[in-house]
Order: C-alpha cells, then sequence, then structure tokens
C-alpha cells in the first residue's frame, strides 16, 4: 500500500506538471499553434544520402554493399529518452538480438569513435550521434581479428559551427518485479522434519517448538526472520539523470563538451548511514580546428567517475541461504531481566545498541548479513576511466586530386578499486527463562571496536594505447565510374595488472570500391592479421571479403516508378581469421614437467637407486592456425512510396577450424601427448527481416517499425566419442541443453515391497523412493545413466521480434518499444528451485510430491540429504519454456508550444513521463522475472524534461 500511495503521488504529480503547462500556455498565450513533428513522408528516402559512419570509414547507406544498419538517437530521444546504450538497442535494430549479439553469434566487438574495444555501458545516449552494427564479414573487414562476432560502430558527436545548448534531466524511481518467497520457521521446520521423514529418519523439531515459531508470542527467542522482508529495503528506489552538452565554433574551429551526472539511491535500507547509492560524473569533449588549408586535427578527452557506497553485505543475495529458524539477528534490550542478572547491565551499557537492540547470534552464527550491515564496516567501490583521443587528417589532394590520410593515436586508463573499513563486533547468544525474558547473555563473537581493519583493493587496472593510419584515395575516374580506396594500419594494446601478457591487436586491412552510374557496386576489403597467440611463421594470415550491390531503381525502367522509389540487390561473401577464441598464450608449445614422479633401478633386493623423472603433460603443435568465420549474405533494401523501408538478409556463418585439444585424432594411450589442434566447426545461418512506416497526416505522424530474427545453429564438427549415435553433438545447435528425458515421479505402486524397483523398471541414480523423478532409458540396457543424457532443448531463442511504435498527435507524443522471443528454453537450477539437504526452503517445495498428492505434485519428495537422482541431473522436469513478449518501455511526451517556447528565448521544451520494464506476458513470466543474486529485477517509473536553447 506505501509503494502504491507513493507511486500514485509520483504520477500524479507528472500529470499535474503536463497539466500546469497547459493552463499557463493557454493564461499566457492569446493564439496557440500547434507544433507537429518534423516527419515529412519522404524523409525516409533523404536517410539513403545522409553518411553513415562505419569506424574506419564514411558514407552513404546508398552506397553501402555489405549488410548493417544504423540508428540515430537524434531521431528518437525526444519520444524515448532512455540513458543506457543496450536498452536503447535492443529490439530497435534489424540482426540484432538484445543489445550485442549480431545474428546470435555472441558478443559484437564494440568500436567508439574509431577505436575498437571500448565498453558501451559508459555512454550515456545523449553523447551519441550514431549507432552502426556491421553484420556480415564484408563491411566489418577492415577490423582484422576482433570482428569475428560483428561489430557495433558507436560515434559521438561533435561541435558545429552553429551555438547549441541542450538540458535533458529526469527522476524516478524503481521498485522490484518480484521478490523471493521462502518459507516461514513453522512451515520450513514441518517441510523438514517430513524429509527426514521420506529418509527413514526422526524428528528434529517438536510439535511444541514448531508452534512456538508459529504463534509468534516471542519472534526472538522463536524467531521467523524473513530477510526479504520490505522492512530491509526501500519500497521505492530513487534515481536522478541529468545532462547538458553544449557545442558551437567557427568553420576553422568547432567544440563539443557534454556533462553528465547520474545517482541510483541503494535499494537496501537496513543502515542508510553504509547504504548511500552510486553516484557517477562524466564529462566529455572536443574540439575539431583547421591547422591549414591541408591538415585539421581533432583533441578528444573523456573522465568518468563512479562512486558507489554499501554495507560490506547485501541482505538480498545473502538471505537466500540463512533459514528463518537459525537465530534471532537482533536482541531487544527491552526484553533483559536485568533483576535476575544484575551483571547483564554492565554488557548492556558496554555495548554497542542498535535503535534498543543488540546483535544476536550463537556459537555456530555469530554473524551473518544483518550483523554486517549494522556493525560490521562499509566499502566503498570506485571506477576511474579516462580517455584520449588525437587525430590529425591530411588533404593530399596537392600530390594527387582524392587523395587524404589520417592518423588517429588514442590512449584509455581504466581503474577499479574497493576501499574497505572493517569493524568488530560482539554477537550475544541469549538464555530466556519461562517467563520469555533474557536472563543471560554470552558473546560468541569479538568486541566491539570500530575502524580496526582498513583496506584498498585494486580489483582492475587496464592500460589501453591503440594507433591506426588511415590512406584514402578516392577518383571519379569517368562520369560513369568511380573508385574509392582504403589502406589501413591498426595497433592496439591492453596492458590488465595481474595477466602476464598483454592483448594486442594488429593488422593491415585495404578496401577498394567501385562503383558504376552509382547503379552496380563491387568492393573487395581484406585484412591481413597478426597473432602473438601462435607460433612464429604461422601469426599472420590474408582474410579476404567481396561484395556486389545492384541498384536495380537505376535502371530507367524503374527509375520514375511511382510506388518503387528505392530497391537494392546486395550480397557478399568472404572469411574472418580470428585469434579470439584461442584462449591462452603458448597453446603451440609443449609442457613438460620436472620430477613428475621417479623410477627405481638397480639391484632391488640391495640398495638400488631412485632416479626423479620428467614428463610431457602437452604436446606441441607450431602448424596451430587461426580460427576462421566464413560468411555468406544476400539480402535487399526497399522504399515504398515514400513511406515505407524493407530490408531482409539470409545469411550463413560458419566458425571453424576452433581451437581444442582434440582427442580423436590420437589413441587412448597417446592422451599425455595430445596437442592443441584446429578441429570443431559450427554453423550458424537464418534470416532477418525488417520494416518501417512513416506516414503523416494534418494533426498528427505515425511511425512504425518492426524487426524479425531468425537464427538457428548446428555443429558440424566435434571432437567427440559416445557409444550411442543419439548422444553425439554433431547436427545439435551450438546452445543446445543437454540433458535426462523426465518420466514424471515414481509412484507408489512402482515399488515392490522390499523397496526395490518392480522387474519392468530400469535402476537410476542411486537408490530412488516414491516421488523420485523416473527417467527414460534411452537405449534400453535397462539402466538410466550418463549414457541416457540427450538433446532436451536450447537456450537461446531461434526467433526474436522487436517493434517501436511512435505516434504523435497535436502537442501529444506516445512511444512503446515491443520485443518477444520465441523457441528458447531455460533450466532451473540453484538452492532456490531445487532445494536438497538443509538447504533453506523456498516456496516450491510446497508442491512436493507426497502420497496424498501423487497426482498434483510440482516438486520431488523431500530429502534431508543429498539426492543425486532429484536435484543434481538436468532433466526435462526442470527446463521450462522462455517464451515471452514485452512491452519493454512506454513513454508520454508532450511539446510546448512554439509561442512559449520563444518567449523562453528557448528553441524547444517537452516534458515527459515513462515506465521501464512495464509487463511481460509469458508462461512462465514468474520464474523470468524472479532475479536472485544482487538485486532484484527492477520496474522504472521517470518524469523528465528536455530543453534545447
Amino acid at each position: 500500500m506505501i509503494q502504491l500511495n507513493i507511486l500514485t503521488k509520483l504520477l500524479l504529480g507528472g500529470c499535474l506538471c503536463m497539466l500546469c503547462c497547459l493552463s499557463v500556455t493557454a493564461q499566457t498565450i492569446d493564439s496557440t499553434s500547434t507544433v507537429v513533428l518534423e516527419n515529412q513522408p519522404d524523409k525516409l528516402e533523404s536517410n539513403l544520402q545522409e553518411e553513415v559512419h562505419l569506424g574506419f570509414q564514411t558514407t552513404t547507406k546508398h552506397d553501402i554493399i555489405g549488410s548493417s544498419s544504423t540508428v540515430k538517437p537524434g531521431d528518437f530521444l525526444k519520444f524515448d529518452t532512455t540513458q543506457w546504450v543496450r536498452d536503447a538497442l535492443g529490439g530497435r535494430l534489424t540482426g540484432l538480438r538484445g543489445g550485442s549479439s549480431i545474428r546470435g553469434l555472441g558478443e559484437a566487438l564494440i568500436v567508439v569513435d574509431g577505436i575498437p574495444g571500448r565498453s558501451i555501458d559508459l555512454l550515456n545516449m545523449e553523447e551519441i550521434e550514431e549507432i552502426t552494427i556491421l553484420k556480415d564479414a564484408n563491411v566489418s573487414a577492415l577490423y582484422g581479428a576482433m570482428a569475428r562476432n560483428g561489430v557495433i560502430v558507436v560515434t559521438t558527436k561533435r561541435g558545429s559551427t552553429e551555438t547549441q545548448f541542450n538540458i535533458s534531466a529526469s527522476t524516478g524511481v524503481r521498485l522490484p518485479i518480484s521478490m523471493p518467497n521462502y518459507l516461514n520457521s513453522a512451515d520450513y521446520m514441518e517441510y523438514f522434519n517430513e524429509a527426514r521423514a521420506n529418509d527413514g529418519l526422526g524428528e528434529l523439531y517438536s510439535a511444541e517448538q514448531i508452534q512456538n515459531h508459529r504463534s509468534g508470542t516471542n519472534p526472538y527467542r522463536y524467531p521467523d526472520v524473513d530477510f526479504h522482508d520490505d522492512g530491509n529495503f526501500n519500497p521505492l528506489t530513487p534515481y536522478s539523470n541529468v545532462t547538458a552538452d553544449f557545442s558551437g565554433g567557427s568553420e576553422n574551429t568547432r567544440f563539443y563538451i557534454n556533462l553528465g551526472f547520474k545517482s541510483d539511491g541503494s535499494f537496501q535500507s537496513v543502515n542508510p548511514e553504509n547504504d548511500k547509492g552510486a553516484k557517477r560524473f562524466n564529462v566529455r569533449g572536443n574540439i575539431d580546428f583547421k591547422v591549414n588549408d591541408w591538415i585539421k586535427s581533432s583533441l578528444d578527452v573523456v573522465a568518468i567517475i563512479d562512486k558507489n557506497k554499501t554495507s560490506l553485505s547485501n541482505i538480498y543475495a545473502e538471505g537466500d541461504s540463512i533459514r528463518p529458524n537459525l537465530y534471532s539477528p537482533l536482541l531487544p534490550i527491552s526484553e533483559i531481566d536485568f533483576s535476575a542478572n544484575p551483571e547483564l547491565r554492565g554488557i548492556v551499557d558496554a555495548a554497542n545498541q542498535y535503535d534498543g537492540f543488540l546483535l544476536g547470534g550463537n556459537q555456530v552464527y555469530n554473524g551473518g548479513a544483518i550483523a554486517s550491515i549494522y556493525a560490521g564496516g562499509y566499502q566503498t567501490n570506485m571506477t576511474r576511466m579516462s580517455q584520449v583521443n588525437n587525430a590529425i587528417d591530411f588533404d593530399l589532394s596537392a600530390i594527387t586530386e582524392g587523395l587524404s590520410a589520417k592518423s588517429y593515436v588514442s590512449f584509455d586508463f581504466y581503474n577499479i578499486y574497493n576501499l574497505s573499513v572493517q569493524n568488530e563486533y560482539a554477537v550475544y547468544e541469549p538464555t530466556w527463562n519461562d517467563d520469555n525474558k533474557i536472563i543471560d547473555l554470552v558473546n560468541v563473537r569479538d568486541n566491539d571496536l570500530k575502524d580496526q581493519v582498513e583496506n584498498v583493493n585494486t580489483d582492475v587496472f587496464a592500460i589501453r594505447y591503440g594507433f591506426y593510419g588511415l590512406l584514402n584515395y578516392e577518383k571519379q575516374l569517368t562520369e560513369d565510374h568511380a573508385i574509392d580506396a582504403s589502406l589501413i594500419g591498426f595497433a592496439n594494446n591492453t596492458y590488465v595488472r595481474d595477466e602476464k601478457q598483454s592483448a594486442k591487436n594488429s593488422h593491415v586491412a585495404l578496401s577498394l570500391n567501385y562503383d558504376y552510374k552509382k547503379k552496380i557496386y563491387a568492393n573487395f576489403s581484406g585484412a591481413y592479421v597478426n597473432s602473438v597467440k601462435l607460433a612464429d611463421g604461422n601469426r599472420a594470415k590474408l582474410a579476404p571479403t567481396v561484395g556486389l550491390a545492384y541498384i536495380l531503381t537505376q535502371e530507367p525502367s524503374l527509375k520514375d516508378s511511382s510506388w518503387l522509389n528505392y530497391f537494392k540487390l546486395r550480397t557478399s561473401m568472404g572469411v574472418v581469421y580470428t585469434d579470439l577464441g584461442i584462449q591462452d598464450y603458448f597453446l603451440y608449445d609443449a609442457i613438460y614437467q620436472q620430477d613428475g614422479g621417479g623410477y627405481s633401478w638397480g639391484d632391488t633386493n640391495g640398495a638400488g637407486y631412485n632416479n626423479a623423472s620428467t614428463k610431457i603433460l602437452r604436446g606441441q603443435n607450431p602448424n596451430l592456425d587461426f580460427e576462421k568465420r566464413t560468411d555468406y549474405t544476400l539480402g535487399f533494401e526497399a522504399l515504398l512510396f515514400s513511406k515505407m523501408w524493407l530490408e531482409g538478409n539470409v545469411f550463413q556463418s560458419i566458425i571453424g577450424e576452433q581451437v581444442i585439444r582434440a582427442s580423436t585424432l590420437y589413441p587412448d594411450y597417446y592422451n599425455s601427448f595430445r596437442p592443441y589442434n584446429n578441429f570443431n566447426k559450427d554453423q550458424y545461418s537464418g534470416f532477418e527481416v525488417g520494416m518501417n512506416y512513416r506516414t503523416k497526416t494534418e494533426n498528427s505522424t505515425f511511425d512504425i517499425g518492426a524487426r524479425a530474427l531468425y537464427t538457428t545453429s548446428k555443429r558440424t564438427i566435434v571432437d567427440e566419442v559416445y557409444e550411442d549415435a543419439y548422444q553425439n553433438r554433431k547436427g545439435t545447435p551450438v546452445d543446445a541443453i543437454w540433458g535426462l528425458e523426465s518420466l514424471g515421479l515414481f509412484g507408489v505402486d512402482e515399488f515392490n515391497e522390499d523397496g526395490s524397483l518392480t522387474g519392468n523398471l530400469p535402476t537410476q541414480y542411486g537408490t530412488v523412493k516414491p516421488g523420485d523423478i523416473k527417467y527414460k532409458d534411452q537405449n534400453g540396457d535397462n539402466v538410466v545413466n550418463d549414457q541416457d543424457i540427450v538433446q532436451i532443448g536450447r537456450y537461446a531463442a531461434p526467433w526474436s521480434f522487436g517493434s517501436d511504435i511512435t505516434w504523435s498527435y497535436k502537442a501529444f507524443t506516445f512511444f512503446a518499444l515491443l520485443t518477444a522471443e520465441i523457441g528458447g528454453d531455460g533450466m532451473l537450477t540453484g538452492n532456490y528451485y531445487r532445494p536438497q539437504g538443509d538447504a533453506k526452503y523456498s516456496d516450491v517445495v510446497e508442491g512436493r510430491w507426497t502420497e496424498a498428492t501423487a497426482d498434483t505434485a510440482t516438486f520431488p519428495r523431500l530429502s534431508s540429504t543429498g539426492n543425486t537422482n532429484n536435484f543434481e541431473k538436468n532433466s526435462t522436469y526442470w527446463m521450462y519454456s522462455n517464451d515471452n513478449f514485452r512491452i519493454q518501455r512506454v513513454q508520454l511526451t508532450f511539446d510546448l508550444p512554439s509561442q512559449l517556447v520563444d518567449k523562453l528565448k528557448m528553441k524547444d521544451i517537452n516534458l515527459f513521463t515513462s515506465v521501464s520494464n512495464l509487463a511481460e506476458f509469458s508462461k512462465n513470466k514468474d520464474v523470468r522475472q524472479l532475479q536472485l543474486g544482487f538485486n532484484p529485477m527492477f520496474r522504472y517509473y521517470s518524469f523528465g524534461a528536455r530543453m534545447k536553447f
């Protein structure tokens, strides 16, 4: 009720602000006019001629041959003000799964302002000019070995000759969508007694003990501790975000500055003095200046400081394991009988007190999350990051027309450190009398001493520096023929403290482009890559790609079509050689171990001798090579009626020559001699389609985008030897889930009187009883074991969908972002879903099997000991469908009338209110939305404004 009241006030406050603005406008302006967004029907057509940044190169959408997709935050930030880049990308770009996986291949390479390897999470959307994903090998070839999984190119804003000043500010609250639900003390004790009975053991808790815990008459003597109680957390956690940018200059000098501040309150509220939450400050600045008529240069500087102060313990995480009946973490001083033991007065007066309580525990449990949060101390996590870039552009047309060059040098510093202050503190075990009064206290821990230990630990210390040089030549050979050639030399080095080897990337790349009448395009791109992970003489390789494109609407028969404004067919193929999958250095070398045992010789009945031996642990393979991605893409782009954009691709990517220590290449006795080899191969294939439709009437505009991606994978070469062919991984998805096929739970009638299984049933893992999981015997040998493991699902959804809808009516704009996934599966894991032994029980055990619930049970019989058969084997019993449809984000935006904006000497003002993680529709929503670990999943409500001066 408290959450609802506060939330209602926040939303009503946001609506009231909008109404006030409307009222003020009506009173101060005699005549109002509607501000209609600039969304001309031919906007999509004009996008074809806008520049697209591909990292090392810049071209137009019209001229790109490879498969790529681009978004410009300036086109949607007014209606979708999310500041997290991954949130903004998810569902918005064709071919992108989630926020960073292109076509399901894995985490794509992030390139920020031409520099690969930077983090996309360090950016906010307000400082980004453009984001482009490079999907196939041809369009990403210039990035060499790093482009194995595709490339996401982020270009930040730069200055202009027009002075601009913008501010975006928002504030809001987040509230947990779902919290863990554990059993109370009495229920846990009853169920645990049942578990012991199932194991043939006696009761651990008496009926009187259970009733004492259930009655709640003395919750400190008979505790019922819910660590996930609302009182331990802020019902609504506040957050705020402010960004401001300023740009301007002249033809010779331009500058841009972006300042940002973000504050996130702490979800944990046990000790507000320690749990302060996180604050982040960032500044980005750049200057572009003209040195002379043929040299231009730029300097970029970025600095980010992130500070998060917390207690030493996280109650949300630690509460998953502490059973509710173990002890009371707090003891009320009011319940101490000083008259029965006057010495307790001195103990209490000398002890640290916490709002009328002492810290409680016992000899076994003398700390825990609550005590650590109250008295253990605090920690401050600091993140500091800085980046410096310098670029110099040379116009070499004096040498020959169309010739230019560029040099780019960058330096990054990244540091995360933890400052912790640890205290010693006392924990008291009480003795109670029959009147439920404390008559004795024993300190079972330490004395109360503050600031005893101060530690400073550097968790991450990394330095990255890089360089690339670019030589470019553009030439219109004749009226019909043009060429564009680029030669790139790139080097990158990342040093991480405590890692013996720096991560190094270097390559030379070439791009040759030809176009005929802006109608037929051809491209050859390739990179000569280098890797220090391979042996001398085998460290370099040429990775070629080719691409072709044909714009049919340049043909006379289609050029003046009234409905087909643009149509391009394109295809590409190529190779990417990479060392990203080679997990270590010197894998091509043999490894020997000295003193690897000994052997005796001589007269064994006499003195004899013993010599140490040297044995081989791994064989040598100087021919170890790069892993190889082979890419094929066929696609099209089309614009219809100047209102609808269509694009689609079919693709296949083969990831072969994967580096493993193959066993099938060698006989069994050769085991210790096996070297690393290039062996396994995986195939990814599928298709992607995207559509954007824009239309406009007198008072409204409507824009809808829809995207679908289908990706399937198959393992085509696998190092494996299985006795039964159905267990072979070859031919199955790369992300396959392997496990046992469940046939439900054993019933009482499937056991003989002596407890053995009836004769027609195969044996299972260990001794099973009624209520245990029954598995299918796949090979018919009447024994269920690991030979019966088969493919039972797949983790990644082959189908993913995204849609963004923007509808403007007069001064109001409604935006929604929708996503969906079909075909993926999940696995219930961990003690929350599979508790065994004396683990804490969640509400899932309420569906446990008993003879009375045999027909409706959703959980196996309880057991107080480890149960390999039920809980330690993945099976279809624990698998669930991950199919889902989500309303990721909705926002309502109001544009203040132009007359009011003009009177305020501004260019634009709009107010907005938004909700993120609004709703999910799925069969297993409860499982998907319950996030265990450090924090729950949140829903975000915000209200803010964006202003342009």
